[in-house]
């Protein structure tokens, strides 16, 4: 595994966010999809590739038609 440079990184956050801080940011880098807390953006990231991040995305969607 390798450690993306993140610190160019557009991090956001989801439109369906409270504000409360209480959620995830996602940010691309180095052709992969970095995740993080948003309430610790200097802690641990989560990186996925671009087919692992849609497969991620369709089970959330999934989940939540439930």
């Amino acid at each position: 595994m390798t450690a993306h440079d993140l610190t160019r990184a557009a991090w956001r956050t989801s439109t369906r966010s409270s504000g409360n801080g209480n959620c995830v940011e996602v940010a691309t880098a180095d052709g992969q999809i970095a995740v993080r807390d948003s309430k610790d953006r200097s802690g641990p990231v989560l990186a996925f590739g671009p087919a692992a991040w849609r497969a991620f995305v369709s089970g959330v969607s999934e989940v939540r038609r439930r």
